[in-house]
Formats: structure tokens, C-alpha cells, sequence
């Protein structure tokens, strides 16, 4: 069993950046892909951001590409999301999910472990 927890939310203004991090305990994170998923306000949950067991493969939603980056430190078992160039469409619950296997998924049902998500408001 694998425990994911996100941390790095808040408020911040459009154009401004944040990182989000994720915390996995129970299990190592080294042969699991990772994602991040967020649900906006009245939305269904939207794929951000994918990346391969060993970090070396990535894929990201049109809608973040070239603004947000996803990373790895698997010897401290922790995934992160760094996020440039905010805009107010952004302002979301944002997940981290994990599911064992060299590949990672746009498909939520994909995941296995999900965090229980962390808040980012834009203000315009």
C-alpha cells in the first residue's frame, strides 16, 4: 500500500509560479509512475502531467506544456510539480496518483494510490 501525500498549494497570482510536492510512504516510488491530476471547480478530473518510473519519460496536457514541469527524486521518494506562469483556469484541487509500472497514463482510472489533493487558487 502506498500513501500520497501533496503539499505546496495556496493563493497566488496570475503569472506567479508554485511547486507542488508529493510525499509517498509504504511502498518505495522507484517502479511506479507517477501523474498529477487536477479537478477545477464544477470539472471533471483532468490529466496535468505524466512521467515514467525512472523520470526519463514525461507527458504533459497541451493546456500546461512548456509551463509546468514534473520531477522525481525517487531515493526520497517524493514527485514534483513545478508550476510557471500561472493563469486563473489553473485555480484547481490538485492530485497526485501513482500506480506501479514503467509507464505512465493520461487515464485517471489508470492510478492505483491518489493524494487527497492540495489546493491552487489564481487570482487574476
Amino acid at each position: 500500500q502506498v500513501q500520497l501525500v501533496e503539499s505546496g498549494g495556496g493563493l497566488v497570482q496570475a503569472g506567479g509560479s508554485l511547486r507542488l510536492s508529493c510525499a509517498a510512504s509504504g511502498r518505495t516510488l522507484s517502479s511506479y509512475a507517477m501523474a498529477w491530476f487536477r479537478q477545477g471547480p464544477g470539472k471533471g478530473r483532468e490529466f496535468v502531467g505524466s512521467m515514467s518510473w525512472s523520470g526519463g519519460s514525461t507527458y504533459y496536457a497541451d493546456s500546461v506544456k512548456g509551463r509546468f514541469t514534473m520531477s522525481r527524486d525517487n531515493a526520497k521518494n517524493m514527485v514534483y510539480l513545478q508550476m510557471n506562469a500561472l493563469k486563473p483556469e489553473d485555480t484547481a484541487v490538485y492530485y497526485c496518483a501513482g500506480h506501479p509500472g514503467g509507464r505512465g497514463s493520461t487515464r485517471a482510472g489508470s492510478y492505483d494510490y491518489w493524494g487527497q489533493g492540495t489546493q491552487i487558487t489564481v487570482s487574476s
